[in-house]
């Protein structure tokens, strides 16, 4: 575990180096930004949209025996802002695009694609790496922000089909209630979750030796992904609420 941790350390320090010290060509950032973000969205939106039903059902079912269905609205937009909306919208991006990125990437290692990188001097973690890396923080804000609208949506369909509550009076309580430090949170979240997907997606993408290590490689990657993502979701939710 040392060891691993430590390798990590030193990949995400080359990410950095080679983030800072070269010109980027944005085209490169573009694409990935069309695979990762673009190609997500059905996904992310068909997931979103259903955890709010299911969030705006169960806190019904709590409510409605202190006759207080009205407070869907409110309880439905701060848990998808502050907490579902990152995290659920982060494990899916690990899972799809984080495995496909590992895949990728060792795919072309065992198939010595990186080795002939290196041999036109091409660094594979400039080319390969830091694109990726980019694409995602740029993604995971804006996926997490669409994710939060259609889990609203969601469950405004709850409260006006089951509960009659009007559409503007819905929206109104939502949006009242949600603040900006909440709505920071989750885009904070976002983006520090981004990270984590490409730093541990990419690693793992360069460990293959063999084909066989490739599964084990994806496996990795998104189990890993995603007790990163839990875990400082965690840390976030502890710091922003002392602040």
């Amino acid at each position: 575990m040392a060891q691993y941790t430590g390798s990590l350390l030193m990949f995400i320090g080359d990410i950095f180096r080679w983030l800072f010290i070269k010109k980027r060509n944005f085209k490169s950032v573009m694409r990935e930004i069309a695979f990762i973000g673009v190609d997500s969205m059905l996904l992310a939106s068909v997931i979103a949209f259903f955890i709010g039903i299911i969030i705006a059902f169960q806190t019904a079912y709590q409510l409605k025996q202190l006759s207080s269905e009205i407070y869907i609205a409110s309880l439905v937009g701060l848990s998808l802002v502050r907490e579902l909306g990152p995290v659920i919208t982060a494990l899916i991006v690990a899972a799809r695009s984080g495995a496909s990125i590992t895949a990728g990437i060792g795919s072309m290692k065992i198939s010595e694609q990186v080795d002939a990188l290196e041999a036109f001097a091409v660094n594979p973690i400039d080319y390969l790496v830091v694109p990726k890396f980019l694409a995602l923080l740029l993604c995971m804000p804006l996926l997490v922000l669409y994710a939060d609208f259609l889990g609203i949506l969601g469950g405004y369909l709850v409260g006006a089909l089951k509960f009659g509550i009007p559409m503007h009076f819905y929206f109104r309580l939502t949006f009242d209630s949600i603040k900006i430090k909440d709505l920071m949170t989750g885009l904070i979240k976002g983006v520090c979750f981004g990270g984590v997907i490409a730093f541990i997606s990419c690693y793992e993408g360069f460990r293959p030796f063999s084909s066989t290590d490739v599964s084990k490689s994806v496996t990795n990657s998104v189990v890993r992904s995603f007790l990163l993502i839990v875990i400082f979701d965690c840390i976030l939710t502890a710091v922003f609420y002392f602040l």
